[in-house]
């Protein structure tokens, strides 16, 4: 069987500490290495897009709800793991390159509603078409049962450490 990168790193552990770091070390490896790898052609193209990850973050999550295209600046936070300082500055340079708009919540006027801007709409389907295309390319040499795998593998493993929807 093939090695990786992760193989090298677990074997050098196990022989320096013999059965202290074990899957733990692995699969927190892997996941690091599998981001890195799928985020990195991702990020270059959204570059050009004049985007930065986070920002693509929000106008796809903005974009995947659904007309109207609008979310809590609270559900953005959780559903992209951003503290709510980061997603405020990423609000923030959105709403200054005109792709978001923030609405009052008429019945609570301590709250905000994200939307897109019909700009917001466009851009958020062109990075979206870009990010797809540039991580598919990247995933061409996987055999499609592996990715399959893959998936449903770290679906379960995030669901047992307790990431749920809803």
């Amino acid at each position: 069987m093939a090695r990786d990168v992760v193989d090298d790193i677990a074997g050098a552990w196990d022989a320096e500490l013999p059965g202290v770091v074990g899957a733990e070390l692995e699969i927190s490896k892997r996941a690091a290495r599998l981001s890195a790898l799928l985020n990195a052609p991702v990020e270059t193209k959204l570059a050009r897009l004049g985007l930065t990850k986070a920002e693509y973050d929000i106008l796809a999550v903005l974009r995947a709800a659904g007309e109207p295209y609008r979310l809590r600046p609270s559900a953005l936070t959780q559903r992209l793991a951003l503290t709510s300082g980061g997603t405020s500055n990423v609000l923030r340079r959105l709403t200054l390159a005109g792709l978001i708009e923030r609405d009052p919540d008429p019945s609570d006027a301590r709250s905000s509603w994200v939307r897109l801007s019909p700009a917001g709409v466009t851009k958020a389907e062109e990075a979206v078409r870009a990010a797809s295309a540039a991580q598919a390319a990247l995933l061409r040499d996987v055999p499609p049962e592996a990715t399959r795998a893959a998936i449903d593998a770290l679906r379960t493993v995030l669901i047992a450490l307790g990431d749920t929807a809803g």
